[in-house]
């Protein structure tokens, strides 16, 4: 398999930020959302993420607020959010500040009263007796029949009419796998001719890099989740599956995270899930090749579960404690090559099972990253010849040399990571 498309040139490097629109604010608008632009610039975030600001169906409707994924409208704004000015002068003032904008882009289904039902009910699938139908289990959707080609031209000039009138940077397209391939390739071939764009699939189906640039890291993700929960899954699986990774076409990247709107809501902020490793194992998803995600209040850091289908704002309090912490990792990464598009990566075989270990180089550039993932203090050793050399510690600016075999102490959840200098 072979990539169809290169990633735009600022997307090597990069990171993404999803944004929470109904909980980022009190009043969880846009107009209230981009007052908080200067600081994720100057937190070095480069990617705005936005989740679906579409008008949300009545019909059906989950919660007092519902899903924003059950959507009544491909091109109309929720007045809850503001208007179509609001989101012009959110993009301007985004591009401005040298941020890019993505937004969340739902193809398989629609709500129950989506303008589509009444203008082409064609378009939809039905069960025996004739009505709508979804296909996989969720009760407030309904899904769209991509063997009409009409339905097909439909969606992909909803896509573009973000690009012409908005001037949007890309698509984070929910659900991907469950719409055909063809689909999308058709789709990114007709809305790049307007703009290169940035397009990442919610999916890790290894076949549709072949359209998208980033596909989630899901299956790493999944058996961290359990290695920290259960211990079912042993850090050498990680490992493998790491490794796999890496074995990917040249071009196709890997969206890393520790929390989104899903993973928050249903299982557990990175806190429950990881304890005191929450911090080592967001430095493993900024320092490991792909392009990290980092979700609406990470950076507080919130430690609730915010609910899904109701009103339930981040409490900002005026201390972003995890600031620089994220600042130093994201700006290290658009300026360190071994960071960056072609890099090499290398896992270090350590005498400790839960501690990980990789080493990043490209060029002149080389990146150590130590992780203990471990619930205790350990002890560990490691000995390869490319780890040898003159560090800068990325957090402490100190100077260190290390030869090829070097031993450590860690404390639980620490992480240390060096580069070559």
């Amino acid at each position: 398999m072979s990539v169809a498309f290169p990633i735009v040139p600022w997307g090597n490097g990069s990171n993404i930020y999803e944004v929470n629109v109904r909980q980022y604010t009190k009043a969880g608008t846009i107009n209230a959302f981009v007052e908080h632009l200067p600081r994720l610039k100057e937190m070095g975030i480069s990617v705005l993420w936005l989740m679906p600001i579409t008008p949300i169906s009545i019909a059906k409707r989950q919660g007092s607020y519902g899903s924003y994924y059950a959507a009544s409208s491909y091109v109309d704004i929720d007045p809850l959010y503001g208007t179509h000015a609001d989101f012009e002068k959110f993009i301007a003032k985004s591009h401005e500040l040298g941020l890019k904008v993505i937004i969340d882009w739902v193809a398989n289904h629609t709500g129950y009263d989506h303008q589509w039902t009444s203008k082409y009910p064609q378009f939809y699938h039905r069960d025996t007796a004739g009505n709508f139908t979804g296909l996989h289990g969720w009760i407030d959707v309904i899904d769209l029949n991509y063997t009409i080609p009409e339905m097909r031209k439909e969606m992909i000039t909803s896509m573009k009419h973000w690009i012409s009138k908005f001037d949007i940077d890309g698509f984070r397209c929910d659900m991907a796998r469950t719409v055909p391939l063809d689909f999308w390739l058709e789709a990114r071939a007709e809305c790049d001719t307007l703009k290169p764009l940035l397009w990442l699939a919610e999916c890790e189906v290894f076949e549709y890099h072949e359209v998208f640039d980033l596909t989630y890291g899901w299956e790493a993700m999944r058996a961290i989740d359990k290695y920290f929960s259960t211990g079912e899954i042993k850090l050498l699986q990680i490992k493998e599956i790491l490794n796999t990774y890496g074995k990917y076409p040249a071009g196709a990247r890997k969206l890393l995270f520790t929390s989104n709107h899903d993973e928050n809501t249903y299982y557990g902020t990175e806190y429950e899930k990881y304890g005191e490793a929450a911090q080592a194992v967001a430095v493993f998803t900024c320092t490991w090749p792909g392009i990290p995600l980092i979700y609406s209040g990470q950076e507080l850091p919130n430690k609730k579960r915010l609910a899904f289908f109701e009103k339930d704002e981040i409490e900002w309090n005026g201390n972003v404690a995890l600031h620089d912490f994220y600042k130093t990792l994201l700006n290290f990464r658009k300026n360190n090559k071994a960071m960056q598009d072609g890099a090499s990566v290398l896992i270090l075989n350590t005498s400790n099972e839960d501690l990980l270990a990789f080493l990043c180089r490209k060029e002149e550039d080389k990146v150590l990253v130590l992780l203990n993932f471990g619930k205790q203090k350990i002890d560990f050793g490691f000995n390869h010849p490319a780890a040898a050399g003159n560090y800068t510690d990325l957090f402490s600016k100190e100077k260190i040399s290390l030869e090829r075999k070097q031993f450590y102490s860690f404390e639980r959840g620490e992480y240390k990571v060096y580069f070559s200098s």
